[in-house]
């Protein structure tokens, strides 16, 4: 036991981070009977998985070092090797990461990796001249390498704080906090590190860091809270939309033709830091209730079988301000400024159209806001090709036909593009039998 006392630090590190791993595995396992799927995110499990080995390695090598008259030098330098090595893999997972989650992993990603590989590199090449140190309470490990791994670690995190700032409109601000917070706390607890050698407190960054992601971002109890959020939504959209003499259908249909037009959208340079990850999230949430507002239109207009007057089509005119005006007050406090932002945008613009002919406040181009451009395509394409109580669906063709007439005029040019050249996924929507 009385190796043990130099790895104390080290050792309450490794408790903390097997109690979250308990508790993610077993509130990950009732997340998965509730929405019957995984939910797991490949890319966090592996960044546990490094961090327990790297604060292992960390314990052991704290240990050792104080016995190199029992433990052979070169068992120390390969132990504190293995040690180094996974320090650095686990801040190449966490940049990773903190991207996935912020402006999302694009193309080329081994670019990413390449600070780190060259860390690793200099860290193996450098290992032989890493010196141990007698201090007054432990002995400590020195040299090259030390600074070698410190140094990547702050690479990541200016390069992680670069690229935030860099595109801090498109992200939350709760995730900009969480992660400024945790780069702010590894760059406190290295420069503690440095400063006082014999502290080896290194572990601790890297237990706060791990703990900071599940408790904000991948805590299963609240993305259990947020998929009840998404069924309800979808059951009160569902509600209201039978108001209009329809199944549900047009919702689910229409929210997954403008989900899939983001995606799509997303490969383009233009959109690639505009639609994120959390952009994606908001609009599978928020394009649902784009016909919320038809919830104030009198029955009497919403299932009129023939054409509207004048006088009821401006009263159905007014669904999006009614939509607006709903997800304002409804949603207003839910502490998520984003996703109530997007929702009362479609709701609200998605009769809108590019030329600026379109209803209730007469935008035009960039000034509607892209979700909104998204859903008129998506809304507009799924009323003509579903059948309605005043008139019978439109052959596919000359739904496309009419999406595509509308391009410069109705819809957004490039979003007609997309749509266009994504038929088949449209179509594949278009008869999935859970959509009709």
């Amino acid at each position: 036991m009385e190796i043990l006392q130099y790895a104390k630090t080290q050792i309450t590190a490794l408790l903390v981070l097997v109690y979250v791993g308990i508790l993610y595995i077993i509130e990950g396992e009732r997340l998965n009977k509730v929405t019957k799927k995984s939910n797991c995110n490949p890319l966090y499990s592996a960044l546990y998985i490094v961090s327990e080995i790297a604060v292992l390695f960390d314990g052991i090598t704290a240990c050792t070092v104080n016995f190199l008259d029992t433990v052979p030098r070169t068992v120390n330098l390969m132990l504190h090797l293995g040690m180094f090595l996974s320090y650095e893999l686990y801040v190449i997972l966490l940049f990773l990461y903190w991207l996935s989650v912020t402006v999302g992993l694009k193309k080329h990603k081994w670019i990413y990796i390449l600070p780190g590989a060259a860390s690793a590199m200099l860290t193996v090449l450098f290992m032989p001249r890493v010196e141990f140190m007698e201090g007054r309470y432990t002995n400590y490990s020195m040299g090259t390498a030390v600074y070698i791994c410190f140094g990547a670690a702050a690479v990541y995190c200016l390069l992680t704080a670069a690229i935030i700032i860099i595109n801090h409109r498109y992200i939350p601000k709760r995730k900009k906090i969480n992660i400024y917070t945790s780069i702010v706390f590894i760059v406190g607890v290295m420069t503690v590190q440095l400063i006082f050698p014999e502290s080896l407190v290194t572990c601790v960054a890297i237990v706060m860091a791990t703990l900071s992601i599940y408790l904000n971002m991948e805590n299963p109890s609240i993305l259990e809270l947020e998929h009840y959020h998404r069924e309800m939504v979808m059951g009160f959209a569902t509600l209201v939309e039978n108001k209009d003499d329809s199944t549900g259908g047009h919702i689910k249909r229409s929210s997954a033709y403008a989900c899939l037009i983001a995606e799509k959208l997303r490969n383009d340079e233009r959109y690639k830091n505009i639609i994120t990850r959390d952009f994606l999230n908001n609009m599978d949430q928020s394009a649902p209730m784009h016909d919320i507002g038809k919830i104030g239109i009198p029955d009497a207009v919403l299932q009129k079988p023939g054409k509207l007057t004048d006088e009821e089509f401006a009263t159905m005119k007014q669904h999006p301000v009614i939509g607006g005006k709903i997800i304002k007050d409804t949603f207003g406090h839910l502490y998520n400024d984003d996703y109530e932002s997007m929702a009362f945008q479609v709701a609200r613009y998605h009769h809108e159209k590019w030329n600026g002919k379109g209803y209730p406040d007469g935008l035009s181009g960039v000034d509607i806001p892209l979700c909104a451009r998204i859903m008129a395509v998506a809304d507009v394409f799924d009323a003509v090709s579903a059948k309605r109580c005043y008139r019978d669906a439109m052959p596919l063709e000359q739904c496309y036909d009419i999406i595509q007439k509308g391009r410069g005029k109705d819809f957004d040019p490039d979003i007609v593009d997309i749509f266009m050249a994504n038929k088949d996924k449209v179509e594949e929507i278009y008869r999935s039998e859970n959509m009709i």
